[in-house]
């Protein structure tokens, strides 16, 4: 578990550098990633950590609140996941949410049986606590979102019952004194109406917390932090050609200066005109030292004969530090290496020890042991949109801060077995025909992340009066707030086949195109 002094912002914890903090307590549920983002859209920093978290670690990181997410489970059957029972005894405000809301009356002489019916999707909220801090003046009947069979038949002793619905006879409770809450629904999701409401009121009055999490305020942080890490010392950046690598960079730039070199390595599996693009910002915009490294032969060579998901990410990963060793005879005494992690890519590589590693991620679980440099980590606990507006404040350029997110293994994870220079030309002309497009319609900004997979089939075609046995593409659009969760974008049609004429009319040895209409869950947004 990672421990309070080393959190991602600052070297002894965003509580120390004031940030009031909430602990996300994470049962398994599929919103506990939200609750942390509307949590911090309230301007109060949290975390997500494990169900499995004691009470000695919550007393040292010294937060002022705790949220109990939702979970799959039932508290009754024989492995159901429980906290720490001297938790409550910590005195720290608590807001347990469906399963976490469960968990509470249970664990605390409350009752919680099983319904005669589930109670999923909406539900008519009635609210009865005049005097509730967090339900109190709301609009009665209040539409919410459920999702569970159990339900709490009567509260711990002392909380007061502050909402019903036709299902719920417990559908929120609070002890103030205690600082215990309890929801049923879900205040985290938009089809909750007054949710946000919900939750700032259990942050502003139910934890005191102070709304002090803003950009300014992430600004002085994270460069008080790389700062105080690097010290006199030299750092390289590598810059991949997205957002999150050339946020990180800016942040370190105003840290130490001309003690940044950024590396930018061309490894072949960069996206049309990449290379170009990036040394124009980085070296005519800020002035940063930049150092463009050839690899893509070693690359590919690296790669061949790979088609294993895991193990072309981990590749990539090695030969991406073997780069940056090479760089680095060019930048005399270079000990730190800046990354642009993200606290999505800490989650989805298996932060919590109920949530399962989705893919490895070359900033997080695929660097060698023997790596030589300290790492510089400025944006770990950023979502992608706090990361967007944090490249706005520092002033990046729109054509940065804005361009859709790009894997750090590049083409090579869409492109469906193994890599070769051939199987990378075709997908990366057919990936600058859909950008092209969706530019050129004006849906560039409207959609989260679109792109072009290159499967490892063949497919039947006919091109004039001859017959074809050629590769399909599969275009993939998304839109979504912080890939969390994602939904499949509605492209018009006609955009669509605009596509789909220039990619087989242009990229030779494709003769079919097809469009993705997966949400995630239950996919990823990338296909590897």
């Amino acid at each position: 578990m990672r421990q309070w002094q080393v959190s991602p912002l600052t070297a002894e914890g965003p509580h120390s550098r004031g940030f009031d903090t909430v602990l996300v307590v994470d049962f398994g549920a599929q919103y506990s990633q939200l609750i942390a983002r509307r949590v911090r859209e309230c301007q109060v920093y949290s975390e997500i950590v494990p169900a499995s978290i004691t009470a000695a670690e919550v007393a040292a990181r010294q937060p002022c609140g705790l949220i109990l997410s939702g979970g799959p489970a039932s508290v009754h059957v024989d492995a159901a996941i429980s906290l720490d029972p001297e938790i409550y005894e910590l005195g720290v405000p608590m807001l347990g949410i469906c399963y976490g809301a469960q968990l509470i009356a249970e664990q605390l002489g409350g009752s919680v049986a099983r319904n005669e019916r589930g109670e999923y999707g909406r539900a008519e909220l009635t609210v009865h606590g005049e005097r509730s801090q967090l339900l109190a003046g709301l609009s009665s009947p209040l539409p919410v979102w459920m999702s569970h069979f159990d339900a709490i038949v009567s509260p711990p002793p002392g909380a007061e019952v502050t909402a019903t619905t036709a299902a719920s006879p417990v559908a929120a409770f609070e002890d103030v004194e205690r600082g215990l809450y309890g929801v049923q629904f879900h205040p985290e999701v938009e089809h909750t109406a007054c949710g946000r409401r919900v939750l700032g009121r259990f942050l502003l009055k139910g934890c005191n917390a102070a709304p002090s999490w803003s950009m300014g305020s992430i600004i002085d942080a994270a460069v008080e932090s790389v700062a105080s890490q690097i010290g006199d010392g030299r750092a390289i950046c590598g810059l991949s050609g997205g957002v999150d690598s050339a946020v990180a960079a800016a942040v370190v730039h105003r840290a130490v200066g001309s003690r940044l070199t950024c590396v930018l390595v061309d490894t072949g599996l960069l996206r049309s005109g990449e290379v170009d693009e990036v040394q124009q910002v980085f070296e005519e915009h800020f002035g940063v030292e930049l150092v463009c490294v050839d690899a893509s032969a070693e690359f590919f060579e690296a790669l061949a004969g790979i088609t294993e998901p895991e193990s072309k990410r981990r590749v990539v990963g090695e030969q991406f530090i073997q780069a940056f060793e090479r760089a680095r005879s060019q930048i005399v005494d270079a000990e730190f290496l800046v990354q642009g992690t993200l606290y999505p890519d800490v989650i989805e590589s298996g932060a919590t020890t109920h949530s399962s590693t989705i893919k490895s991620h070359h900033n997080v679980g695929g660097l060698p042991e023997d790596l030589r440099f300290e790492l510089v980590e400025p944006l770990r606990s950023l979502f992608k949109d706090e990361v967007r507006a944090l490249g706005t404040e520092l002033g990046l350029p729109p054509e940065i801060v804005h361009r859709q997110p790009f894997p750090g293994p590049g083409l090579a994870v869409r492109i469906i077995g193994e890599v070769t220079p051939e199987a990378t030309a075709i997908l990366r002309h057919a990936d600058a025909i859909v950008r092209a497009e969706l530019r050129s319609a004006g849906l560039e900004r409207e959609i989260w992340q679109s792109f072009a997979v290159l499967p490892d089939i063949r497919t039947v075609g006919v091109m004039g009066d001859e017959r074809t046995y050629g590769r399909p593409v599969v275009i993939r659009a998304v839109t979504s707030s912080d890939a969390m969760t994602a939904d499949w974008a509605r492209l018009p049609h006609d955009v669509l086949e605009a596509i789909s004429s220039r990619v087989i009319a242009e990229v030779d040895g494709v003769n079919r195109v097809a469009y993705d209409i997966t949400s995630k869950p239950p996919a990823t947004i990338e296909w590897e």
